[in-house]
Order: C-alpha cells, then structure tokens, then sequence
C-alpha cells in the first residue's frame, strides 16, 4: 500500500513539474490572436489573470516559421551560445581535468591549503567577484568579446572539486604497480586517470553546459554588443506583442539542454554522489 501511494504521489509531482513546459510548447504552436487574447492581462492598462488551456483552440507553426526562417538574429545568437559552450567546455577539459589530477594525485608542498583556496572561490557567487573580473578583463582589453566570458568559464574552479573526487578515488595500489611496470605519470593520467575518472569528468561537460547554455549575467556585464549576445539574453528582450516568438524560442532553446542532460543524467548522479563524499 505504502509503495503505491509513493508511486502515486511521484506521478502527481511530475505532472505539476511538467506543466509548466506544456504550457511552454502550447504557447509556441498557438496562433497569435488567440495568445494575445490569452495574455491580454500581462499588457499595460489590463488587469486580472492570465488564462491558459493545455491545447490551443487553432494550432498553429506560424511562430516556428517566424522564428526559422524569418528571423536572423535568433540564428545569431544560438551560433554565439555554441561558439561560448563548447570553447569553455573544451577549455576545462583541458586546464581542469589535468588540474584536478594534480591536487588529487600529485605531491607537492601547500597541496591542501591551495586546494581549499579554490574551495573558497567556488562558493563565491559571481556577484563578489563581477568588479575584479571586469577590471581584470579590461586590463587585458578583452571586454566586449567572447573571450570576456571563455577566459573566466574555461579556469572555472567548481570543474576541478568535481573531478577531484574521482581521481581520489582511484586505488594507490594501481598506480603503483603502473610505475612498477615502467608507465610514466603523464601514461599513468591518460591511461588509468582519464578511463576511471571518465564519469566524473562527463558530469563536469553536463553542468558546465546547462550553466553556460543558460548563462545571464556574465554576458549582460561583459558583452556590450548585441551580435555578441548568447541565446540566453535574446528571450529577456523580447516584448509581450512577440509572445509567440518567445515561446518558440524557448522550446528551441530548452531542447539542447534537455538532450544533454538526458544523456549524461546516469554520470551526473555519480558526479554529485562522489562530490557529497567528505574527506
């Protein structure tokens, strides 16, 4: 009895979960009188509550023709959230798995003490460190470009604490009889760290994607021109008579990060379980 009750009560939770992105898609597939009827409450001058129904009385693809064919900018923009995402992705694969290998594995004095340093600017929020960061970046005559938000994304520390946990998981004993047989440490962190840290470092590509598909703050700080902007500053300037090119957007928008998280969910929860385990 009590396992059909959790049962019912998951369903229940993912249905009022969910709603919120059926609402979204039949947003984008309504047309757009019957929308503008819909959030006729949401314009200046009108009151009362927006009212919704989970199927448009006229579907339409009117929207998503708008926004493909007939609307560059958006073009623009998702091209900008592509080029940011995978130079920051391929960018922490290649400064923090090597780093992580070090403070997990490597001997060297101040080893802990500089590793709970990066704790620390880890859970600084961007808001504490935005005027250091922008007068760094300014010092560097890199504002206003992608660089600005690469650079700081790519030496991001919260990569490093996630794949520090795998790599110190990884048995002494190994390792040993690796040198044993010869292997360098370079051989050693391609041929044993990479394959048996892999969960680990498939989950860091998962959230560095989600974060920076999503990223708001970064670019409206750093980025001053609009061609620069990434897809995810293109939704809040979109007016309420646009409502139907918004709702577009944001199913196209959400389907990147929906297949991401899908794929690597499995690593994910590995990720999450072995940063949760304390020293």
């Amino acid at each position: 009895m009590r396992k059909h009750i959790e049962i019912i009560f998951l369903i229940i939770l993912a249905i009022v979960l969910c709603t919120p992105v059926l609402f979204l898609v039949t947003g984008s597939i309504m047309g757009g009188q019957e929308l503008g009827q819909k959030l006729l409450p949401l314009r200046e001058g009108y009151s009362g509550f927006v009212k919704w129904q989970l199927l448009p009385d006229y579907p339409t693809l009117q929207a998503y023709v708008e926004v493909l064919i007939d609307t560059p900018e958006f073009f623009v923009m998702f091209w900008n959230s592509v080029k940011i995402v995978g130079s920051v992705i391929v960018g922490q694969l290649l400064i923090a798995v090597p780093g992580a290998w070090g403070f997990a594995r490597g001997k060297f004095p101040g080893r802990k003490i500089l590793f709970w340093i990066y704790m620390i600017l880890m859970m600084m929020p961007f808001q504490v460190t935005m005027l250091s960061q922008y007068l760094l970046l300014d010092t560097w005559q890199i504002m206003d470009t992608f660089a600005a938000i690469i650079i700081p994304g790519i030496f991001s520390t919260f990569p490093v604490f996630m794949m520090y946990r795998f790599f110190e998981g990884i048995p002494e004993a190994l390792l040993e009889a690796a040198r044993i047989d010869g292997a360098g440490e370079m051989k050693i962190f391609l041929t044993i760290g990479v394959p048996l840290g892999l969960p680990g470092i498939i989950s860091v590509v998962v959230l560095s994607f989600l974060e920076y598909w999503n990223l708001i703050e970064q670019p409206l700080t750093f980025l001053g021109t609009k061609s620069l902007w990434p897809l995810s500053l293109y939704l809040p300037n979109i007016e309420i008579s646009d409502a139907g090119i918004a709702f577009v957007v944001s199913v196209i928008a959400m389907i990147p990060s929906l297949l991401t998280f899908w794929y690597g969910q499995d690593y994910l929860e590995q990720g999450i379980m072995a940063s949760a385990v304390k020293e």
